[in-house]
């Protein structure tokens, strides 16, 4: 079965109707100060709350519990990613003060060096468990993404994910075959900085030329 598309880092409305008249699957709006895609530079919560899309992705980083309720509230978000060091007791409080129709997506970040202490990961993504609906398997960095690097994706077959999963980390047109050596395929491709013209600015044409080769 296809992988799902999720398209990150969008700022710009006319980019994200193209995207929805593409049927893109899910549209990531980074709530990530730090980040050169943070989307409260360029657009407001009502705006994200007037995009009509079931899909809508709001990426958090070590954020305070209150305001993610907040932002997910007035931006009407679809789905939580959590993309810093979020406890499974901050996600499992979460959860019980959020709609529970809102998806938990939860980051496991990986060194692009060859895996040492692969039974920490695999005891990670164990205690998602209970708490998150998906995992999101990224480029580990200091930057919480967006690099446009890619990790060893052959490392995942050394785990049990018994969660369906995001795979990131520098997905591209030359590497999507990559992917065929999965055992477990992804629920979802997260791309993200491989289809930009710059930070936030997305390729539209691109990304289309993409979504007509998976």
């Amino acid at each position: 079965m296809k992988s799902k598309l999720k398209v990150c880092g969008l700022t710009k409305l006319d980019q994200i109707q193209e995207l929805i008249s593409m049927n893109t699957d899910f549209l990531g709006f980074i709530f990530y100060e730090k980040s050169p895609r943070y989307v409260l530079n360029h657009l407001t919560l009502e705006d994200i709350s007037k995009v009509d899309h079931h899909g809508k992705v709001g990426v958090f980083v070590n954020e305070d519990l209150e305001t993610i309720i907040e932002i997910v509230q007035k931006a009407n978000l679809n789905f939580i990613q959590l993309h810093g060091d979020e406890s499974e007791n901050f996600i499992s409080e979460l959860k019980d003060k959020l709609n529970p129709e809102i998806g938990i997506i939860k980051v496991i970040r990986i060194g692009s060096e060859k895996l040492e202490g692969a039974s920490s990961i695999q005891e990670t993504i164990n205690r998602q468990l209970k708490t998150s609906n998906y995992l999101l398997f990224d480029t580990d960095s200091k930057a919480f993404g967006g690099t446009g690097k890619q990790f060893d994706w052959s490392l995942l077959n050394e785990f049990e994910i018994s969660l369906p999963y995001f795979l990131s980390g520098g997905i591209s047109e030359e590497n999507i075959n990559d992917i065929k050596i999965l055992n477990q395929k992804p629920f979802a491709l997260d791309i993200n900085s491989k289809f930009e013209l710059e930070a936030g600015i997305k390729d539209v044409e691109k990304i289309k030329k993409f979504k007509s080769l998976y």
